[in-house]
């Protein structure tokens, strides 16, 4: 009788990298026959990758763990519980102090020790690994399967660079991830290849502070990002390109430029302001001002129009005024967003920030935030409303909601539904916007007068 394989179920909390991270891991415990399990409770092996970012992150870990230790208890059974990503960089020990149930403890620069690290754990050890590793951890990880990249869908995340040198002072990013590294050139085209060959049409590049990114290129010298866009572009298959996240620093000439040349890359960035006061950007340490921000979108959007614009926000940094407050408030209308994200700001121990004067009243933060949502939200769906009427390529990646429909993805990243009689996941088609539902655009195949779907070419964008 075949023994069944161990299962592995992996918790991801948090950014896009995380979501990359939890691939990775299971492809790096793929050669000793881990296969996904549909929960924690049919696991052998419980990973919860965690992220540092968002409030209380610490605390919804510890929440989980106190989950996890009760089914344990009520099912008898003795799965390997592991506390991977940033709270165990952040933590370590500490984490093995408070939550018995956890066996090990794995930083997110050192994943690609997990399977040695189980083994150590099964024996009876309770290991923490959180050191930044020397070795490239890349290098050492298993590829993916084109089995298993075909299950993951036909979008993928690619993690470029790690790490951050600009220690704003309410990030933890630093302290978790390290200083900044980036990958070399080869070494990402050889993983996005894979990818496209075992049908990904849509490839999004990652890094804490992406548009840093300064590998090494097969001629010896340091690529830029805007480099090795150019360079994947000519992947044939490829249909898609982005990347996330950036900081206004570092947006040079060339990736603008790459946003006027190469069609593959998407008309949609992610490129957070934190603040509209030039005084709390001095105090978070941003080292850029609301106006150089806004320069800086008007020379993207000078380069590829159609461009829109995501962002973050924290409200209620330590000192922020009304004052500070309204300049926010003026610098979301003048930039006009198509989507962002926003925080009221909570302190990360370990930061500058956590131990200033003048926090602000949470009840005012709240406040606040609600203002700002609102006025983000009005900006949302004023955009998703002036799409209708346009053409615009959708890449098909899921069955739609009700029978006979097909869904995807707009250059903006939008969810999608249509009806494309033919069309296929993996399909980049033209399509018609023609109304907009709370959380999805509706659209039509654009097709000559029989009404027939105009399928674009393979490799077209």
């Amino acid at each position: 009788m075949t023994a069944s394989r161990p299962k592995l179920f992996v918790k991801s909390y948090g950014c896009q990298m995380n979501v990359y991270d939890a691939d990775r891991m299971a492809d790096a415990l793929a050669p000793d026959g881990y296969v996904a399990a549909d929960s924690a409770e049919d696991a052998d092996v419980i990973v919860l990758n965690t992220c540092h970012i968002r409030e209380k992150a610490s605390e919804k870990v510890y929440s989980e763990l106190g989950r996890i230790r009760k089914m344990k208890a009520e099912t008898g059974r003795a799965p390997v519980v592991a506390v991977a990503g940033c709270v165990a960089q952040a933590e370590g020990a500490e984490i093995l102090r408070r939550a018995p149930v956890v066996d090990l403890v794995v930083g997110p620069q050192s994943y690609q020790r997990l399977p040695e690290l189980l083994r150590q754990a099964k024996a009876g050890a309770r290991p923490v690994d959180t050191e930044f590793a020397v070795e490239d951890k890349f290098e050492r990880l298993a590829a993916p399967t084109p089995k298993a990249i075909r299950g993951r869908g036909v979008t993928a995340f690619v993690t470029v660079q790690e790490g951050c040198d600009k220690f704003c002072t309410f990030c933890v990013v630093p302290y978790t991830r390290g200083a900044e590294a980036s990958r070399p050139v080869a070494q990402i085209v050889a993983e996005t290849e894979r990818l496209v060959a075992a049908g990904v049409r849509e490839v999004t590049l990652l890094g804490q502070n992406v548009d840093a990114y300064h590998g090494e290129g097969p001629d010896g010298r340091d690529w830029s990002l805007a480099r090795l866009l150019y360079e994947l572009a000519e992947i044939p298959g490829l249909a898609r390109l982005r990347y996330t996240t950036s900081h206004p620093r570092d947006m040079a000439n060339d990736l603008i430029a790459a946003h006027r040349d190469l069609g593959k890359l998407m008309p949609y960035l992610h490129l957070p302001v934190q603040s509209g006061s030039d005084r709390i950007l001095a105090a978070m340490n941003r080292r850029h001002t609301a106006a150089d921000y806004l320069r800086l979108v008007d020379r993207i959007r000078a380069a590829r129009p159609d461009l829109a614009l995501s962002g973050d926000f924290i409200v209620g940094f330590p000192g922020e005024t009304d004052a500070d407050f309204d300049a926010t408030l003026a610098i979301a209308r003048e930039a006009g967003y198509a989507s962002a994200f926003t925080f009221k700001y909570s302190p990360r121990p370990g930061t500058p920030a956590a131990d200033r004067a003048a926090q602000v009243d949470e009840g005012v933060k709240t406040e606040r935030l609600l203002r700002l949502q609102a006025l983000i939200s009005e900006q949302q769906a004023s955009f998703a409303r002036s799409l209708v009427g346009r053409r615009m390529e959708v890449l098909l990646d899921r069955p739609g909601r009700h029978a006979g429909q097909i869904a995807g993805r707009s250059p903006y990243l939008q969810p999608v539904q249509l009806v494309a009689p033919g069309a296929e996941v993996g399909d980049v088609i033209e399509a018609v916007i023609t109304d907009v539902g709370p959380n999805s655009l509706f659209a039509a195949p654009a097709g000559d007068a029989r009404g027939s779907t105009a399928l674009l070419a393979e490799t077209a964008i």
